[in-house]
């Protein structure tokens, strides 16, 4: 199996593990996949107010920010060190500027092959990017040698734009 989960032909290799999620940080060739993505959201928040000569005690309602929350991704294995590395430069206390970079969380369509065979990625059918992502905060799994849990790193993002491509 080749250093990062995408083959030549752009498909996507069988993860080691159950994942139903691709991941592509653009500008660093980084990919994962990920088996739970929580907290993709965009509200506006709602200004209010009334004009002093207003007849209405009603107030006027305009949109005002738009602010999205923490994406949460927990994935059990990646084989790209190219994912790990940004979240190692992210997270530590000695980085310089912050590496923000769009990523791309797309389906994978994991019953379009067998466990053996290359499943591919779901052609765009439903897909998010994240802009000027980081990372916010890294979970190391809980390490028990007397269980047989699989072992669930988590990485949340921050990101300041979303676009849900059609």
């Amino acid at each position: 199996m080749s250093d990062n989960i995408y083959q030549n032909d752009k498909t996507l290799a069988y993860p080691l593990t159950k994942m139903n999620f691709a991941v592509l940080v653009e500008g660093r060739d980084a990919h994962a996949a990920f088996s739970e993505v929580t907290g993709i959201e965009a509200s506006v928040d709602v200004v209010e107010f009334r004009q002093g000569n207003a007849n209405s005690l009603a107030p006027v309602k305009i949109p005002g920010l738009v602010k999205h929350g923490n994406v949460t991704l927990k994935y059990g294995y990646t084989m790209d060190s190219t994912f790990k590395t940004w979240i190692q430069e992210c997270t530590s206390e000695t980085r310089n500027a912050m590496p923000r970079h769009n990523v791309s969380i797309e389906l994978i369509d994991t019953n379009a092959a067998a466990p053996d065979q290359v499943v591919e990625q779901a052609n765009g059918a439903r897909s998010w990017i994240l802009k000027n992502a980081w990372v916010a905060k890294y979970n190391a799994p809980d390490m028990d040698a007397k269980t047989s849990d699989v072992a669930i790193e988590s990485v949340e993002l921050a990101y300041e734009e979303l676009v849900i491509p059609n």
